[in-house]
């Protein structure tokens, strides 16, 4: 199975306001990274000293880093039609879906995965179901948190192990399956036509 697993960061909670601040994403083929896609993005906006004690991001390193509305093609031709996942992937889907319709950009086509709520299901009985909390239970090699192509990268192993969980050895991967395991309907980025700009008498 072909996926992609990414994670961002961001200035804040709340999608349309605050702003993308890093985008990192693993392109995995059979359990096994095959690509990445990894960018720090200038927000036009101070980080708020909350945002960078979560994720280490500061303004000097958005200095010189490219705008969001110049990454959303490369990231949707990245990605392609092939299914995403993220963890608490709504959040995540959000803040790029508000970007994807105020540039009327191409976005990724496949279906969008929560290892979330599909976490619950298969590894009952947890403390909590953060990104940590999984992996340490999982027991896969983890440095950093909190930085989008390291997060994206713990994501995508937890869906191998939730694959594993879930399916027999030589079993084909079923997507639907995996999208019943998150208890909500499927979902996916929206496919926005750009429309043409009007002209004005101001144009003229």
């Amino acid at each position: 199975m072909r996926f992609v697993a990414f994670d961002l960061e961001t200035t804040g909670t709340v999608p349309g306001v605050d702003q993308i601040v890093e985008i990192g994403a693993v392109k995995y083929l059979n359990g096994e990274p095959e690509g990445t896609f990894s960018t720090l993005i200038n927000p036009r906006r101070s980080i708020p000293p909350q945002a960078s004690a979560v994720n280490g991001i500061t303004d000097d390193m958005l200095v010189g880093q490219p705008f969001i509305e110049d990454l959303l093609e490369s990231f949707a031709e990245f990605c392609g039609d092939i299914p995403l996942v993220a963890h608490n992937a709504p959040f995540d889907a959000q803040f790029l879906t508000a970007d994807i319709k105020r540039f009327e950009s191409s976005a990724p086509k496949g279906v969008i995965l929560d290892t979330l709520p599909i976490s619950r299901k298969v590894f009952p009985g947890l403390a909590n179901y953060k990104l940590g909390t999984l992996v340490d239970h999982l027991k896969i090699q983890s440095g950093v948190f909190h930085r989008a192509e390291e997060d994206a990268s713990y994501c995508g192993q937890l869906l191998v192990h939730i694959i594993k969980k879930v399916f027999q050895p030589g079993e084909e991967i079923r997507l639907e399956n995996l999208i019943a395991l998150t208890g909500k309907p499927e979902y996916r980025f929206p496919q926005v036509v750009k429309q043409p700009k009007q002209i004005s008498l101001f144009d003229l």
